[in-house]
């Protein structure tokens, strides 16, 4: 447990709590302030994979809200067939990947070599 003392309300709470690690903001915020005057300035942000072959390929995608970011998960997950078990087939109800603003910050491709180099 990290107990600190919020800079704006001077109320102590706890820094490693999984609320505080869930509303985010600075260390020195408790997490109603950051609730309540909208402190969090940080980008969501998302990772995917998808696997081609004996590699595999990472996107990172920035989003503009939480809710696109969940939105856009949620369908990832559907689509790709993710958490499906050793069946790994795409679903029969795809969801539109539409409707959601987010931007590629980078990637990395596969180049369809395994873990050491070779075809």
């Amino acid at each position: 447990m990290l107990t600190k003392n919020c800079i704006h309300c001077e109320t102590p709470f706890d820094a490693s709590s999984r609320r505080k690690r869930t509303v985010g903001g600075k260390i020195t915020e408790c997490p109603d302030c950051v609730e309540e005057f909208s402190l969090e300035t940080a980008v969501p942000h998302a990772g995917v994979l998808s696997g081609d072959g004996k590699g595999v390929g990472c996107t990172i995608v920035a989003f503009n809200s939480h809710k696109d970011r969940e939105q856009y998960i949620k369908a990832w997950r559907a689509n790709s067939g993710q958490n499906v078990g050793k069946k790994c087939q795409l679903g029969s109800g795809n969801i539109a990947m539409t409707g959601m603003a987010f931007r590629k910050v980078g990637e990395s491709g596969s180049i369809g070599t395994n873990h050491k180099g070779r075809i």
